[in-house]
């Protein structure tokens, strides 16, 4: 009897199924640990909606401009990539969920507005809130000095920096808290985001620490970065905090989390004096204190990243 079909056929079974962890899991942002599988099917997701009970606020849309409510549509862009903050539960079949799209649903049924979600790479999206192509841009912005220069920014997440490695590699140690653990190793991180300018910008601590700098190489697409890290062409992720404890805690990943290393607010991101903001921070506030924020956040496991209430751009954590 000829196996070799036979094997072949398994091979290929085992390696799709794995191609929705990779796809869904990479690097993230906010979230975190505990609620779906990474890649997880649709029957796996979270079915509870705490977004359907919310009702419009009269109060809190009247403070949206004039055409906004007579237009009643905003224009989203949404960086969809990996669970539990945005991803898509049926591979890359719409529509998309958690956490980031139940906190804008939320915040549009308070506003009595509908989104137009349009998704995009997230290297993209700051760059055309400028250009009105988007009314507001979702997906784990960090607020930094250097992106308030341009961007304006309603919080209603508190995330972060991390560091992943491949399950059983010890040479960062079990928690990175100084980026001179990473001298001489190859780190990979999304495009256009607060991790690839970070290291970017401290690349030059391995040289003073008489150590042989870090590489960095980018991606913009996060299963990209984890397949590089299994392949062993990185050999760390940098990414966000929630994103990777919650990736570290799907087994399929083969990844292991270690730890946090710079907190920072997450917000919507908006044009340069956008009208909009103010209506955004009332809206998250409403659902601060009607209790849905809190119930979204459980429903995601991200309960831990939870903050008191909105703010319009705050300073960078430091």
């Amino acid at each position: 009897m000829n196996l070799r079909p036979i094997r072949s056929r398994l091979r290929i079974a085992a390696t799709m199924a794995l191609l929705p962890v990779l796809a869904l899991t990479a690097c993230g942002s906010g979230d975190t640990s505990g609620t779906t599988p990474a890649g997880a099917q649709a029957s796996l997701a979270p079915t509870d909606d705490p977004v359907a009970a919310v009702r419009k606020v009269d109060s809190v849309a009247a403070l949206l401009p004039a055409d906004v409510r007579k237009a009643g549509t905003l224009r989203v862009g949404s960086s969809v990539g990996f669970p539990p903050g945005a991803y898509y539960p049926n591979g890359q079949d719409k529509p998309s969920a958690g956490q980031d799209i139940d906190i804008a649903d939320a915040v549009a049924k308070v506003l009595g507005v509908k989104l137009e979600r349009q998704d995009a790479s997230f290297e993209t999206i700051l760059p055309a809130l400028g250009s009105g192509k988007y009314d507001f841009g979702t997906g784990n912005f960090g607020v930094t000095t250097e992106r308030l220069k341009t961007i304006d920014f309603v919080t209603y997440i508190n995330d972060g920096q991390g560091f992943a490695v491949k399950t059983g590699n010890t040479a960062v140690g079990e928690r990175v808290t100084d980026l001179t653990q990473l001298c001489g190793l190859t780190i990979g991180t999304g495009a256009g985001t607060t991790f690839e300018a970070t290291l970017t910008a401290q690349k030059g601590v391995c040289a003073k620490a008489g150590r042989k700098p870090y590489d960095v190489k980018v991606y913009s697409e996060n299963a990209a970065t984890l397949t590089a890290l299994q392949q062993g062409r990185i050999d760390v992720i940098m990414s966000t905090i929630n994103g990777l404890r919650h990736q570290a805690a799907q087994p399929a990943s083969q990844t292991t989390f270690l730890g946090e290393f710079h907190r920072l607010d997450v917000g919507f991101a908006f044009k340069k004096g956008s009208p909009l903001t103010k209506a955004f921070q009332a809206a998250v506030n409403e659902l601060i204190k009607d209790g849905t924020y809190a119930r979204i956040l459980k429903k995601w496991g991200t309960s831990a990243s939870a903050i008191d209430t909105s703010r319009v751009n705050p300073p960078e954590h430091t």
